[in-house]
């Protein structure tokens, strides 16, 4: 719960302020006066009478009633004094930038977690410990600098740490970037990003919110919380962005199963991120230009227009837009060209040279809002070699930029040469992108970004209660070949025909029955073909004979799996159990290149029918599944139900840890299981 105490108190306490600056407890007094707080300040300090000029109480129990306090005072006393203040004062908002928590040991994580059940006892909140506090429109409870221009249209940003916070913030707010609020949820004892990011979604205001928020996250804790108000948000007209540190996975755990050795912890944040309709930034410049962009008007369409006087950077963007896949089309005016200077070109990029007009800018960019119907939105490079000012420029793109149905996006690279003029253009509450190439890279990330999945998935109808008897009496581990077909058959999963032998006689009446040829596959090894135990294209008995007899004395095989050779291209399909996020559900390419390409795309479930096609449809092997070179390709229906009928095993039999379907052999007409394995865990 985030109380009104916290948001917007009528007074504040200081507890451990101090007279030096440079110390915690005195630069944030110091940051709420210079910040004008409206409302009381009180400062707590055994030592002083008078801090920064302000009467000092040596104790907490001698303040008046107070709605929010903040401790910068060593660890061990923090439980004690959010109790007395908590208890007698009424105090419903803490912030504890002090550090010596569950952060540096278990006897920090104690005192940690007994600050966390008085709060949650007086239905306090909390933000911290160990973290640089918070700000927002009506009060700078933070010990560091910048601090922004606080503006109930700027930015909402939620970090996971201070001093990353910071250096955003450093990144952004030279850009033209304005803040409504920063949280610095340090250990995030109580409330975490998530937590946050829910009361932004529930006290949303169309009128009068802010419609971007930022994120800056080590650790997600609550994915589901983050998942449901991060896509209720981007539904109520929001964008997000953020970033996700800690993504690589060092010292990989060892995996029995291709799904498990693709679907990483880091696989199941960008698949919730997109999920979600979060834009994922990877590093602090990136999330700043992505919040930039935000901020201008909505990118409908692929077709960008680039307007320039300086021929490099319009061909550093062009390839930085078309590398993203977005378009560069080629335009063709007579009568724009006449209104240009000779040798300027309108064929796109539109290069108007260096000695072009502020007048023959805005021609350009009138014709590209009104007349060219295949442009969605421009670039606009304008720079200065430091010859003359260009305050006409920049004051004309403000007014086009108003004007508009199109968003304009203003590169401005020249940040020493007209620096007065960028600070002009950004004192009208405009935003400058420096570096043409990190804008186009961030341009195509946001608008490739998908919207939100919807909340209501309707999954295809299984066997339920088939599924849960097999679950329910089958033990942990593999399940047993006939286990998993069965589970198969309760979702609604074709596969092929096969028999489980454990002799030759058995063998030779199963490929009878089946049909010659047949495959033939060792059951128990984990990677069958490493260790020689798959045959395909057996077209005789005695040969299925033979070969039954080498492969049952392969190490660890319990029995010989027989099939019908079938023929077609090869897909894959698996799920995979992720902690806190749930199953994640994954598809590409089958057969060896799963291993050697890599190129899979996963969902988070529970998996709707057009999340499916669009995890099939972003695979870069996407081309092969249609059918190339004569190829016969892969049902995209058939395909993309399937995806869908795994998600639905999932959510009936959660126990699912592990699934593997590889391959599904499969052409225009149908799509076959032929392999899979499952492995369950009920503790």
């Amino acid at each position: 719960m985030i109380t009104k105490q916290l948001i917007q108190p009528n007074s504040i306490a200081i507890i451990g302020g101090s007279n030096e600056i440079t110390k915690p407890g005195g630069k944030v007094l110091k940051n709420l006066v210079d910040h004008e707080f409206p409302g009381k300040l009180y400062v707590v300090n055994p030592k002083e009478s008078e801090i920064q000029g302000f009467p000092c109480f040596n104790n907490v129990s001698d303040l008046p009633e107070t709605d929010l306090a903040i401790l910068a005072i060593a660890a061990r006393f923090c439980p004690e004094t959010v109790e007395i203040l908590a208890r007698d004062k009424g105090c419903r908002g803490f912030i504890i930038l002090s550090a010596g928590f569950h952060e540096e040991s278990e006897a920090g994580g104690i005192l940690e977690n007994q600050i966390v059940e008085t709060c949650n006892k007086y239905g306090a909140s909390l933000i911290g410990p160990n973290c640089i506090g918070m700000m927002n429109p009506h009060h700078a409870s933070v010990f560091t600098t910048p601090i922004p221009k606080l503006d109930s249209k700027g930015v909402d940003f939620i970090s996971g740490s201070g001093a990353t916070a910071v250096f955003i913030m450093e990144a952004a707010m030279p850009k033209g970037l304005q803040f409504s609020s920063v949280y610095s949820v340090g250990n995030s004892a109580q409330l975490g990003v998530e937590d946050i990011l829910k009361y932004l979604d529930e006290t949303f205001d169309l009128e009068n919110s802010s419609r971007v928020k930022l994120l800056y996250v080590e650790s997600i804790n609550k994915p589901q919380l983050l998942l449901k108000h991060a896509s209720s948000l981007i539904r109520k007209g929001c964008r997000i962005a953020a970033i996700k540190a800690g993504s690589s996975s060092a010292g990989s755990r060892a995996a029995s199963s291709h799904t498990g050795a693709l679907a990483s912890p880091d696989v199941a944040v960008e698949t919730l991120f997109r999920k979600a309709g979060i834009v994922r930034c990877l590093g602090r410049e990136e999330l700043a230009t992505v919040a930039s962009i935000f901020m201008h008007k909505e990118l409908k369409g692929k077709n960008i227009a680039i307007i320039t006087h300086a021929g490099g950077p319009a061909v550093m963007l062009t390839d930085a837009l078309s590398n993203g896949g977005m378009e560069i089309p080629r335009l063709e005016s007579p009568e724009l060209l006449t209104k240009l200077f000779p040798g300027s070109s309108v064929a796109n990029p539109i290069d108007f040279l260096a000695t072009g007009t502020a007048e023959q800018l805005g021609e350009i960019i009138e014709y590209c809002d009104k007349k060219f119907d295949n442009i969605d939105g421009m670039a606009v490079i304008f720079g200065s070699p430091g010859l003359f000012e260009v305050f006409d420029v920049y004051k004309l793109l403000d007014e086009k930029m108003k004007s508009c149905s199109k968003p304009i996006f203003p590169i401005l690279p020249s940040i020493i040469n007209v620096s007065r003029e960028i600070e002009y253009f950004l004192s009208l509450g405009r935003i400058n992108f420096p570096d043409e190439v990190l804008f186009g890279n961030a341009l195509c990330k946001v608008f490739n970004t998908p919207a939100p999945q919807s909340e209501n998935v309707k999954l295809p109808k299984v066997d339920l209660v088939k599924i849960r008897a097999v679950i329910d009496a089958s033990e942990d581990g593999y399940l047993h070949p006939v286990k998993v077909q069965e589970l198969l058959d309760a979702a609604g999963i074709p596969r092929a025909g096969e028999a489980v032998v454990t002799s030759k006689e058995e063998a030779i009446v199963a490929a009878g029955r089946l049909g010659l040829p047949v495959v033939m596959k060792v059951v128990g090894p984990v990677h069958k073909s490493d260790v020689g135990g798959v045959v395909l294209n057996v077209e005789n008995f005695d040969v299925v004979a033979e070969e039954f007899d080498r492969m049952i004395k392969i190490p660890d095989t319990t029995a010989i799996l027989i099939q019908p050779m079938l023929s077609g291209q090869f897909v894959y399909v698996g799920a995979n159990f992720e902690p806190k996020f749930g199953h994640m559900v994954l598809c590409g390419l089958g057969g060896i290149y799963i291993e050697v390409l890599k190129d899979v795309r996963s969902g988070l479930s529970p998996v709707s029918l057009s999340e499916a096609y669009q995890m099939i449809r972003e695979l870069k092997s996407y081309k092969i599944i249609q059918g190339v070179r004569g190829q016969e390709g892969v049902n995209e229906e058939l395909y993309a139900e399937v995806i869908t009928r795994v998600s639905a095993l999932c959510e009936a039999a959660p126990e699912i840890l592990e699934m593997d379907i590889n391959p599904l052999i499969g052409n225009m007409n149908r799509l076959t299981a032929v392999d899979a394995r499952i492995r369950i865990g009920k503790a």
